[in-house]
């Protein structure tokens, strides 16, 4: 079996990342930047923005996080984004998920301006992708499409089947392999006869956030197998949506977790940072 590792992919793109990165400063003599927002201390959201923080300073970016009290208003946390919107120097801002209580995912959704919308969340991204526009794509499901292309398995005439329907990796990752020529059946909580379904499909990728949902029963022979979940069960243990060892011995190609999708979703977060720079550059 193909253990489909993220690093290679990930180091690759970081490369370019740096390397548009020194000839941006070279042109505009200021380095691209990104702004993270993050609103309260959960630990996890902590960790998130500093490893992201650490990734943008590495490629060459300039970085900041702004940490608001968990008691901010929607009202304080929107007049920091209009203020990022409206700096020049800013080219990317990223609000860090979830939010506290008390915030409609429907308004923050379109606080970031399109062009600086690197986690591509915002309403007109969105539905420029849905429209196979040039746009900011999703970081997470951009980078599995990554990871299939650096491994070469091309989903092109094959059937997918994306289990999991967020708006943050479900929905863009079946619109994006069904605009790289695969027929995509689209899978969820509510899906009736599940194993039946799964079990056709030559491409699998799994974004339903629970923790060893899906057994080789799920899964055909050969297949190859994208695990985007990450949990740590009750050892401390980190695993994902699919039960590796078990899966492993019927797929031909397989994310690890760790070291899989997870990577690449900074990767192209960086990726979509630089682009955001050198697009309102022009």
């Amino acid at each position: 079996m193909l253990t489909l590792a993220a690093k290679p992919v990930a180091e690759k793109i970081r490369k370019s990342v740096q390397e548009r990165s020194a000839a941006f400063l070279v042109r505009h003599h200021r380095a691209p930047k990104l702004s993270v927002v993050l609103v309260g201390t959960d630990p996890a959201s902590v960790i998130y923005t500093r490893k992201k923080g650490e990734a943008a300073i590495a490629c060459g970016m300039e970085h900041e996080t702004i940490t608001l009290p968990v008691t901010s208003t929607p009202v304080e946390v929107k007049n920091v984004i209009d203020r990022l919107n409206a700096d020049p120097r800013v080219d990317g801002i990223l609000i860090q998920r979830p939010l506290p209580k008390g915030f409609r995912e429907e308004e923050v959704l379109y606080w970031v301006a399109p062009e600086k919308d690197v986690d591509a969340f915002h309403p007109v991204n969105t539905g420029r992708l849905a429209l196979g526009l040039p746009c900011f794509q999703p970081c997470t499901p951009a980078g599995v499409m990554e990871l299939l292309k650096h491994y070469e398995v091309q989903p092109a005439g094959k059937l997918a089947c994306v289990i999991g329907r967020s708006s943050i990796v479900g929905k863009p990752m079946a619109a994006m392999l069904l605009q790289a020529d695969a027929t995509v059946l689209h899978c969820h909580s509510r899906t009736p006869n599940l194993r039946a379904i799964s079990s056709q499909a030559d491409i699998v990728v799994v974004a339903a956030g629970k923790p060893g949902l899906i057994d080789s029963s799920y899964v055909r022979e050969g297949a190859v197998v994208v695990d985007v979940g990450i949990h740590r069960n009750a050892e401390g243990k980190v695993v994902g949506d699919v039960v590796f060892d078990d899966v492993a011995r019927k797929a031909s190609a397989m994310t690890p977790v760790p070291g899989g999708v997870g990577p690449m979703t900074i990767a192209v977060l960086l990726q979509n940072t630089i682009w955001a720079a050198e697009e309102r550059s022009r």
